[in-house]
C-alpha cells in the first residue's frame, strides 16, 4: 500500500513539473514577473541534477515555483544536450533555445516547441535575436561561421563566415542591432555588419577570449580572456584592447597555479562578467574561489571588492532593471547593496544552478520584456 501510495505522488509531482502552474495561476491574465531558466545549464554543478527542460519561477513571489515547460524528448539511456544559449523576443513571443546539437523554438503563449532544427549538424552556441524579431543569429558549434535564421520559421538565410574566429562560441548584438560580435574560443573576435552579413572588422585580445559583454551604445567590450581573472577592455572604434585589469594577486594567484585549467571550473580563473549599477561597476566571477569579484568602471578600473557565492559561480546575467544579478551559482544577489538575498529552487527544493536564464515580464501571456542573457549595459532611458 505503501508502495502504491509513494508511486500515485511521484506520478503527481511529474504531473505538475511538466506543463502545469502549481500555484494555479491563469497566466493569460496580469502582469507577471517570471525568471526562465533552462536546462541543463551549468557546468560548475553536478550533470543535470536539476533534470531537464525550462523551469520558470515567480519573481514577485519570492521565486516560487510556476512550471516546468518541456523541451526536446531524450531516451533514458542517452545524455541530455547541454543548454548553451537561451534568447527569447516580444515580436515573436519566443524564446529560442540553442544546445549542441540544436535550436529550437517555444511558443510563449502554448508552452510548445513550434520549431527544432539541427541544420547542417554543426549547430549550436548563444542565439541572439535582433529586435525586430526577424533574425536569430546562432553560432556553429565551434566551426569558424555563424547561422543566420528566419525568427518565426527556423529556415536558415544564411551563414557569417569567420576564418580568423575558429570555434564559434559567444555572441551579443550591439542595441542598435547593426553590428554582431562574435567570439571564438581564441584570441579574435569577429564583427559583422548585420546589413551585409559580413565581417567588417576583428579585434585580438591578449588570449583566448570567454564571456564578453557590451556597453550601452557597444563603444566597449569587456572580455574574460583564459588564464585571467580580471577582464580586458576594447574599443570598438580603434579596435584595439586598451586596458588589461586584474584582481588583487593575492586574492587568486597562487590557487590558480596549483590548480592548472584542468581542474577548473571552464578552465579558466574568471569565466563570467556583468556591468552593474548603470554601468559604474564591472563584476566578474572567480570561479576557483567561488566569489563575484567587482571592480570600478573608473580611471584605471580599481578594485572595490567582492561578494560570497554559495557554489561555484560561471556567469552572471543582469535582471530587469538592473536591481537583481541571477549568478549560476543559483545565488540572487542585490545588485546596488551587494548582497545575496535568496537562492533560486526547482519545484523539488533542489538549488537551481544555470547558465542560461531570461527575466521576463508578461501582460495577458504575451511577452513584453526580456533581459538579455550576457549582463551587458543598458542605456540610460532604456530598461533592460
Amino acid at each position: 500500500m505503501l508502495t502504491y501510495v509513494r508511486r500515485v505522488l511521484i506520478a503527481l509531482l511529474i504531473f505538475l513539473s511538466v506543463g502545469t502552474n502549481s500555484f494555479g495561476v491563469d497566466l493569460a491574465t496580469g502582469d507577471r514577473h517570471l525568471l526562465y531558466v533552462a536546462l541543463p545549464g551549468s557546468t560548475e554543478h553536478p550533470p543535470y541534477e536539476n533534470g531537464l527542460g525550462i523551469v520558470v519561477l515567480d519573481v514577485e513571489n519570492r521565486y516560487s515555483f510556476v512550471k516546468r515547460i518541456a523541451t526536446w524528448d531524450v531516451p533514458a539511456s542517452a545524455w541530455p544536450e547541454v543548454v548553451t544559449g537561451f534568447a527569447a523576443s516580444p515580436v515573436t513571443n519566443t524564446a529560442y533555445i540553442a544546445t549542441r546539437g540544436h535550436l529550437g523554438a517555444i511558443d510563449l503563449s502554448t508552452d510548445r516547441m513550434i520549431w527544432s532544427n539541427d541544420y547542417d549538424g554543426m549547430c549550436c552556441e548563444r542565439p541572439q535575436v535582433t529586435e525586430d524579431g526577424q533574425l536569430v543569429v546562432v553560432g556553429s558549434a565551434k566551426k569558424d561561421f555563424w547561422y543566420v535564421v528566419n525568427a518565426r520559421t527556423g529556415k536558415l538565410m544564411s551563414k557569417i563566415q569567420t576564418p580568423l574566429s575558429q570555434a564559434a562560441h559567444n555572441l551579443n548584438l550591439s542595441p542598435d542591432g547593426r553590428w554582431a560580435f562574435m567570439s571564438p574560443i581564441g584570441k579574435v573576435m569577429s564583427i559583422a555588419d548585420m546589413g551585409t552579413l559580413k565581417v567588417a572588422k576583428t579585434i585580438t585580445f591578449g588570449n583566448a577570449i570567454r564571456v564578453f559583454v557590451l556597453n550601452h551604445d557597444a563603444s566597449k567590450i569587456y572580455a574574460n580572456t583564459d588564464e585571467l581573472l580580471g577582464f580586458e577592455v576594447a574599443d570598438f572604434g580603434s579596435g584595439k584592447v586598451v586596458q588589461h585589469v586584474e584582481a588583487p594577486a593575492d586574492l587568486w594567484k597562487a590557487k590558480w597555479a596549483g590548480l592548472g585549467w584542468d581542474k577548473a571550473p571552464h578552465g579558466t580563473p574568471g569565466h563570467g562578467i556583468a556591468l552593474a549599477n548603470d554601468e559604474t561597476q564591472i563584476w566578474v566571477v572567480d570561479g576557483i574561489n567561488d566569489y563575484i569579484r567587482i571592480f570600478a568602471d573608473a580611471e584605471g578600473y580599481p578594485f572595490l571588492g567582492s561578494i560570497k557565492m554559495s557554489a561555484s559561480p560561471g556567469w552572471i546575467t543582469m535582471g530587469l532593471g538592473g536591481r537583481y544579478a541571477y549568478v549560476s551559482s543559483g545565488d540572487v544577489v542585490d545588485v546596488k547593496n551587494w548582497r545575496v538575498v535568496t537562492q533560486l529552487k526547482d519545484e523539488f527544493g533542489r538549488q537551481l544552478g544555470s547558465e542560461k536564464l531570461l527575466d521576463m515580464v508578461f501582460r495577458a501571456g504575451k511577452l513584453q520584456r526580456v533581459a538579455n542573457q550576457f549582463g551587458n549595459g543598458v542605456a540610460a532611458d532604456r530598461e533592460h
